[in-house]
This record gives C-alpha cells, structure tokens and sequence, in this order.
C-alpha cells in the first residue's frame, strides 16, 4: 500500500535526528579522494555507505572499484510490478579541508544556527543521507525500483567512471536519474539545476635555468617565476574575461542573481570588481572562466637572492555549454605556449576533464518533480538554474541512457562555502530535500498506477 503523503511528511521529520546523526558520522570520515594518503579513509566512507545501505532495506549492495579507482556504492531496491526505476546519485569523497581558517575542525562536525558545519556536511554527504532519509521515509520498501549510486571520486574529476559505466552500467540504468550534488535558490526556494559548465585543467611548467643563478645575473637571464607571471597574466583580458581564444560563449536565460547578495556569499573584499561582462548568470553559468589554482615556486620564507630556474602553475578553465573538451584544451595548450616569453621552455601537462551538460526538464517526470518539489518547500515554485562547476558524472549518464529523464537537485544553498572554509548544510533545507525525494518516489509510483 502506498504512504500517504502525510505520513510521508510525518516520516521524514520523525528521521531528521537520525539522518543527521548519519551524516555526522559521515563528516567524520575524511574521505578525501585527492589525497593518497587517505585512501583508507575513503574506502572506510564507502564501507559507511553500504553499511546504511543495507540498513535501509537493500536487497543487494556491493562496493565496487575498476583500474584502481577509488570505491563506489552500488545497492537496489528491485521495482514493484510495473513501477520505475530511479537511480539516486551521490559522492561520498570530499574536497581537502586544510584547518586554517576554519572555526571549527573540518572533521568534526558542528551545528551552529541551524546549520551543520563540517567538509562533506553539503558536498555531498548531504546528498547520501536525503537519499537514504527518502528511502527510510519508506520503511526502506519504495514504491518504485531504486538504484543507489555513491560515487567515490567525484572531486578529483571521476577518472574512471566510464570505465566503471563500461563495466557495471547494466546496474545503473533507470528511466530517472536524480543527482542530489547541486545547490537550491535558496534554504527556502528549490532549484533544478539545467546546465553546468565543464572542466579542464593542466599544470603548465615554465624553464629557464639549468640551475638557480645569482639574482644579479637578472637583467640579462630571465627567472623562470617573472616567465611564469607573463604566462598567468595573458590568460584575462583587461576587464577579467578570459583571453584565450576560440571558446564557446554563451548567455543563459532566466532570472539573474542580486549582485550584492552574491558579494556576501561568495566572500569578495569591498572595492574588488566582478571579471567579464554580460550578466552575473551569464558569467557564472554560461561563459568560460579561467582561474590560477596554485604555484610552485619558492616560498617567501624560503627565499633567496637566486633567479628561480623553474616554477610551476595549475590551471583550471571552466566550459561553456557547448564547448567540446578536448578543443578547449587544445585551445589553452596552444594559448599558454604562445605566450610563454623570452624563449622559455614551456611544459603542459593535461589533467582533468569534464564535459558540459545542457539537460531537458519538460517530460512528465520533470513536471512531477516540480510539484514534489513545490509542495516540499511549501509551495515555493522551483525555479531553474545553471551551475558554474562541473559533475562529470552527469554527461555519462546522459550518453548511457539517453531516454531517462536526469534531475540535478540541490542539497547546499548560497551560503553552504563547498569546496571553502567552514561549509555548512542548512538543516531545514536538509529535511525538505529528503521530503521532495520521498514525495518524487510516491508519486512516480502514482503515475505508473501502483500501489494504492
């Protein structure tokens, strides 16, 4: 029989003390797949993830890693006669949480104002719990057929994701896809997410010593630090936007973002101006940015009176809609030789990449959707979004399974700092997220006609 949606309701508050306890215990484990030293760790969150599987009711589940990847949660709720299936997507590996700054010990989870501070609290732990807290609203028997999948590298790029959809996707497919990894309006008004940007990034290595030199040889020698600033400056244009040419650009339509409330959220010092041009969403969403994400260089402490024969630069370059990968790097290869000054030898080395993803919200699951969302956030209209980061996830699936309607919901809000110092996860947002998921089950269920 079918839980009326009250008791649905009803359900979901009466779990929200143990779903963010599960995600405490979650947050304390510091599953940062960057790290090779944390491997355990992540395998240890992983582990964490199937155990509560399990507890939820699953009839299979398995941890599961291809080419030395790190380890994925895959576990299945079989479908009822004539119902759907609806694969649940989230991470469980973290961002690094380096200490500085933050209030309060990253791994160590802290509830201030409503709010659960802690790495993982909103990416994407979050994401696991309104998962298993919708199931839970079930009694761990949905209505329709169930796919959880807990990625355990989506941070470091998802390296071998297609290997593992080449290897287990007979797993994973689904006629809805639900990615709980994205961000809300706001803690009060629900989001879809419609399209995000994509990645690559590379280390460029500058060289032009064979060895350090005396610093009053500078004038004639150039250090390879002042070749590296000349490389790094060529990337923006005077007004911020990006330099390198031959990408995609785009707008994307809709309703913008308040300038100054995004200044607050995101942090920018008084007096600093926005880069690009075009609207606010048109920069974050649908336009390429380039950022410098670190050096290798000596450090000031460090320093000595020598030229620098070597330094170092990660860079990262985010996607229009659009833009197909490999072009843009070739594009940013291309970019950074020509520009490396004074005949210095210039290496590039590749790293991560990710495909933009443009997805489509008009079939009926999306319309159901939209009203499970409205009537979890008690009757805020959802409103549609673009998303400046990437989830690489999300255009394998797409290509996979090209009949499933896909749906990026949010678990963070503007003022969740992911990837930042402090993140945090809006608790009453949390519960109404794990409504909508319970809500969106019930309700594909109906629109199958089962259960009654």
């Amino acid at each position: 029989m079918a839980v009326q949606q009250t008791d649905l309701a009803a359900r979901v508050r009466n779990g929200h003390d143990r779903a963010v306890a599960d995600l405490c215990d979650l947050v304390r484990i510091p599953s940062v797949s960057a790290d090779p030293d944390r491997a355990a760790d992540v395998r240890a969150a992983a582990d964490r993830v199937a155990s509560l599987a399990e507890q939820t009711g699953a009839q299979r589940t398995d941890v599961l890693a291809v080419n030395g990847g790190h380890p994925a949660v895959v576990a299945s709720w079989p479908a009822p006669p004539g119902a759907p299936t609806v694969l649940l997507y989230a991470h469980h590996d973290v961002q690094p949480a380096p200490a500085e700054g933050w209030k309060c010990d990253p791994f160590e989870p802290v509830e201030r104002a409503g709010r659960l501070y802690g790495r993982g609290a909103a990416d994407d732990k979050a994401g696991v719990m309104a998962h298993l807290a919708a199931l839970r609203a079930h009694g761990g028997r949905p209505p329709v057929g169930v796919t959880l999948f807990v990625e355990g590298e989506e941070e470091i790029g998802s390296p071998t994701c297609d290997a593992f959809m080449a290897e287990h996707g007979d797993r994973l497919a689904a006629d809805v896809l639900v990615v709980a990894d994205s961000m809300n309006w706001s803690s009060d008004v629900p989001a879809l997410t419609t399209s995000l940007r994509g990645l690559v990034d590379c280390v460029v290595e500058v060289r032009t010593l064979s060895k350090p030199a005396h610093s009053g040889m500078g004038g004639a020698a150039p250090d390879a630090l002042s070749a590296l600033c000349h490389v790094l400056a060529s990337l923006h244009h005077e007004d911020g936007s990006v330099a390198v040419p031959g990408l995609v650009q785009g707008e994307r339509p809709g309703p913008d973002l308040d300038e100054q409330r995004w200044r607050r959220e995101t942090g920018l010092l008084d007096g600093v101006r926005l880069m690009g041009n075009g609207t606010l969403t048109d920069r974050l969403w649908a336009q390429p940015s380039v950022a410098v994400l670190a050096l290798d260089a000596p450090r000031v402490a460090d320093a000595a009176n020598v030229l620098v024969p070597s330094a170092r630069a990660k860079v990262s370059l985010r996607l229009a809609p659009g833009q197909e990968p490999r072009a843009a790097m070739a594009a940013l290869r291309s970019h950074l030789e020509a520009h490396t000054p004074w005949g210095a030898h210039v290496t590039v080395n590749e790293g991560a990449r990710a495909e933009p993803t443009t997805l489509r919200v008009s079939s009926p699951e999306a319309v159901i959707a939209r009203g499970a969302l409205r009537e979890a956030f008690g009757g805020a209209e959802p409103v549609e979004i673009g998303v400046g980061g990437s989830i690489p996830v999300i255009a394998l699936l797409a290509e996979a399974y090209p009949q499933a309607t896909i749906l990026v919901t949010g678990v963070g809000d503007p003022q969740a700092n992911w990837h930042g110092v402090d993140e945090n996860l809006h608790l009453g947002m949390f519960g109404r997220v794990s409504l909508f998921e319970a809500l969106l089950l019930e309700q594909l269920a109906a629109s199958r006609g089962v259960g009654g």
